[in-house]
């Protein structure tokens, strides 16, 4: 479908806005002026609900458009995209260019659809983030910016996107300035709550998810748990199917880390050089710092301690349970220091 053909000038008739909208099967069409510059979006409700109080079908329309509208750069990526119609139960987006002229509309049904799924998520956000100080000095970690957006903006998007309806943050330094961004979730498309460690007593990267049994919270269902600094674009879905389909009690989601040795390296026996590798590449799985944990496992995290998430994974080891992993091949970025803050924000 041409994006044009979404699109209606300001001066036009309810009827011409009601008929786009209706030929295009869409929800809204979006209004722009002569330089095809976009000033606003109008509701098909809208439109119907002025026609009942009276409305005529040859009345102008411009009295019913929303200023306010939510739009994409043409650089946003189709993940990105879905996130938010889905998080903010959008069916279409106009896409805007550097003079905020309509250079094109994304729409859902020409995107993938999601089904809501009743897994939690757990994003783990307390931390006070010393290593990126002074940027973390009024502000938590989670809640810098890339490309924009807040890290933790970004991750709860994400989730939205792909289905999960309930979110838990765990909160503890500057708690408070993410709890008045995020609120009950609502405008996130979602209902979020607030897993509030002690100030004096954090509870580490596993500790705090006893604080969902201590406050009456019982999963069902396999829940994710994430680190509140990571930028990334992992399937969910693919991540708790291959975790059910398991016969494990938690599942690690592993990403490849690679170095490179940036010198000739000698390979010897008895003094003598068998051969020279030059800058050999090498590579690793590392913890992602996103997991899946059967609901059992919250009652094997103590009480009001400092907990590693890994020393629950061992815990589990010798207990005889599997712990699987995941390997994940979305781009993905750790921010935990600066440098890898200063990458993250030149990826997006």
């Amino acid at each position: 479908m041409p994006f044009a053909d979404l699109l209606i000038r300001r001066e036009a008739s309810i009827r011409s806005a009601l008929s786009t909208i209706d030929k295009q099967r869409a929800r809204q069409a979006f209004v722009v002026d002569g330089r095809g510059q976009l000033v606003g979006s109008i509701d098909e409700a809208d439109i119907r609900r002025a026609l009942l109080e009276g409305a005529g079908l040859g009345a102008p329309a411009y009295p019913l458009i929303h200023k306010s509208v939510v739009t994409t750069k043409p650089s946003t990526g189709r993940a990105e995209v879905l996130d938010l119609m889905r998080a903010l139960r959008l069916s279409e987006i106009p896409v805007i260019d550097e003079q905020g002229r309509v250079v094109g509309v994304h729409r859902e049904r020409e995107l993938v659809g999601t089904t809501r799924l009743k897994n939690w998520a757990v994003i783990m956000a307390g931390g006070r983030g010393t290593r990126l100080a002074p940027l973390t000095d009024n502000i938590p970690k989670p809640m810098l910016p890339v490309a924009g957006r807040p890290i933790l903006e970004r991750l709860v998007l994400h989730l939205v996107g792909s289905g999960i309806n309930r979110v838990f943050i765990s909160v503890n330094y500057l708690g408070k300035m993410i709890e008045e961004h995020f609120g009950d979730g609502t405008q996130f498309g979602c209902e979020i709550e607030y897993l509030r460690e002690d100030p004096e007593l954090p509870l580490g990267t596993g500790g705090s998810l006893r604080l969902l049994d201590d406050l009456g919270y019982e999963p069902t269902d396999p829940f994710l748990v994430m680190n509140g600094d990571l930028v990334t674009e992992f399937s969910v879905t693919d991540l708790l199917d291959a975790h059910v389909d398991s016969d494990a009690v938690a599942t690690i989601a592993a990403t490849e880390y690679q170095h490179q040795v940036p010198f000739g390296v000698l390979e010897s026996s008895a003094g003598r050089l068998l051969r020279m590798v030059e800058k050999p590449l090498s590579s690793w799985a590392v913890n992602a710092g996103i997991y899946v944990l059967e609901p059992k496992l919250i009652t094997r995290i103590p009480r009001g301690k400092l907990f590693p998430i890994t020393a629950l994974f061992d815990d589990c080891l010798a207990s005889g349970w599997s712990v699987g992993l995941w390997p994940m091949h979305e781009p993905w970025q750790d921010v935990g220091r600066p440098n890898e803050l200063a990458h993250a924000r030149g990826q997006l």
